[in-house]
């Protein structure tokens, strides 16, 4: 299997403007590409992984990374897929996130003698002179497609400022530099990029020609509908005193079942063949698939020796939460069953893990509940009256406090 081909197979790939160009460069382990990381907190997150992943299987195919840190283009802020503006940051705060991000992506790629580029386009866009990128480069875009462009249409209904209103600007030129400078041809990036993605390509043909061997790129998604890189509300970052390797691990443990094997496509380097055995996997079996993505993905981000002990951990927990013995126990009587069922609402209360129903409600939503080790993501999961025999249900809520739910046979 060529690297596209397997980029295609994880599901990496949402949109190709280009195929076989796209396919024949990747393939041939001489391409420079770069992918733009801005600089907007003090850590990498989850919700990285598909980039920085998607970095190292194509350097492990002999290609050249480029990994642009936004330095430049976080001081105008992306409007992609935001409804408000973005928290405007002093130069001094970019300037020192972009050296933890420095750390972490070392992590992933191989900056050893030239095998990939750490590049900052503070270095070139804080230097442009306004008058003279205007008559450069201002008249390459074209006002009314760049309002027709996805990136900014959720901005518009609350008011896109002219600030933002620079940022495809901004990304297409440094796209046209680095084909410049380092004969960059390929530019990566989530599927909100798309528009200023497209601006760059159209800039460096429209500045060098029409047969400036620029390629079209491919368009890879942040998540391919995962909800990943969020819990309760929080980031999952990437830095160990933010995000402990146990937290990370735990994160990745309790992905939804509808979500792991798209998770081992996309962000692990298992084989594709063994994942694809693994689809057919169904509940206890499922659950060792969620292990292992969680063991490999800590295990990339903080060392085996991390993600041994977050494993020991969990398992410990987990043995302590199965011996019934030393738990509070709640006795439900069969009639509180609706139709044979109990919902998670009903079990939280009637085990006063909530004070009430609507207590109950934000728990869940907070993914702060999980029953027999599978968290809970909606408020209408329930469990049927044998379910509930023998040993029955053993809540967790929150990451301590354990409960088990029985009805007497």
């Amino acid at each position: 299997m060529t690297c596209y081909e397997d980029l295609k197979a994880r599901g990496l790939i949402a949109q190709v403007t280009s195929e076989e160009e796209v396919s024949k460069a990747v393939n041939s382990g001489n391409l420079t590409f770069y992918i733009g990381f801005d600089c907007t907190a003090d850590s990498l997150t989850a919700g990285h992984f598909v980039a920085l992943t998607l970095m190292r299987r194509l350097q492990m195919a002999g290609n050249r990374p480029i990994a642009l840190i936004g330095g430049g283009t976080t001081m105008v802020g992306d409007p992609s897929g935001r409804t408000d503006m973005r928290k405007m940051l002093t130069k001094e705060d970019i300037d020192k996130n972009a050296e933890r991000f420095k750390v972490q992506m070392e992590r992933f790629i191989d900056f050893s003698d030239g095998k990939a580029l750490m590049m900052n386009n503070a270095d070139w866009l804080l230097k442009l002179n306004y008058i003279e990128l205007l008559r450069d480069v201002g008249a390459c875009f074209s006002v009314n497609n760049m309002l027709r462009a996805e990136c900014y249409k959720q901005r518009m209904e609350k008011g896109l400022s002219f600030l933002e209103f620079n940022y495809m600007i901004m990304q297409s030129y440094d796209f046209y530099h680095l084909f410049q400078c380092c004969d960059c041809t390929m530019q990566f990036g989530g599927d909100d990029q798309w528009s200023n993605m497209l601006g760059g390509t159209e800039l460096i043909r429209r500045k060098l020609g029409k047969d400036a061997q620029v390629l079209t790129f491919p368009l890879l998604t942040d998540s391919h509908g995962v909800k990943m890189g969020k819990t309760a509300g929080n980031a999952v970052w990437l830095d160990p005193d933010k995000t402990s390797p146990y937290d990370f691990y735990q994160y990745w443990r309790n992905v939804g079942d509808e979500d792991v094997i798209k998770c081992l496509k996309m962000l692990t380097f298992l084989p594709i063949e063994q994942i694809t055995e693994m689809e057919s996997w169904e509940g206890s079996q499922l659950n060792e698939a969620k292990e292992i993505l969680a063991f490999e993905l800590t295990e990339m981000v903080h060392g085996r020796d991390q993600a041994e002990k977050a494993q020991e951990a969990a398992h410990a927990l987990f043995m302590q939460s199965s011996d019934s013995e030393n738990m509070p126990t709640t006795e439900l009587q069969a009639e509180i069953f609706t139709d044979g069922k109990i919902d998670v609402i009903t079990l939280l209360v009637q085990c006063e893990l909530a004070s009430s129903k609507g207590d109950a409600r934000r728990l869940v939503q907070q993914g702060g509940v999980s029953v027999n080790g599978e968290k809970v993501h909606e408020i209408t999961d329930s469990w049927t009256l044998e379910d509930c025999k023998g040993k029955g249900l053993v809540i967790k809520k929150g990451k301590k406090a354990y409960h088990r739910a029985s009805v007497q046979d």
